[in-house]
């Protein structure tokens, strides 16, 4: 949507904006728990990319999946999808 920046999810006009996508506005600070992703246990499975609701997980499908904090919002769903506990939620 051109001409609209939003800051934050605070920003957003009650009723909503149409047609706007996630990834235009930041929705992290929602978070109390943020995942952490340890590599050294990661097998590289995508379980945490397929199902994060938010999209926060980027993955390249190479390399190990990192997490897009801006739009994380902390619900844990990767890290209780992980088949080998490489995520751990932290208190922020």
């Amino acid at each position: 949507m051109s001409g609209v920046e939003l800051r934050g999810y605070r920003e957003i006009p009650i009723g909503g904006i149409p047609f706007l996508r996630a990834l235009e506005y930041r929705t992290g600070d929602w978070r109390v728990f943020k995942p952490v992703i340890e590599n050294g246990k990661c097998i590289k499975c995508g379980l945490c990319w397929v199902y994060c609701p938010d999209s926060s997980i980027i993955w390249d499908g190479e390399g190990f999946p990192t997490v897009d904090y801006e739009h994380c919002k902390g619900c844990g769903i990767c890290a209780n999808e992980c088949p080998t506990k490489a995520i751990e939620m932290v208190r922020e």
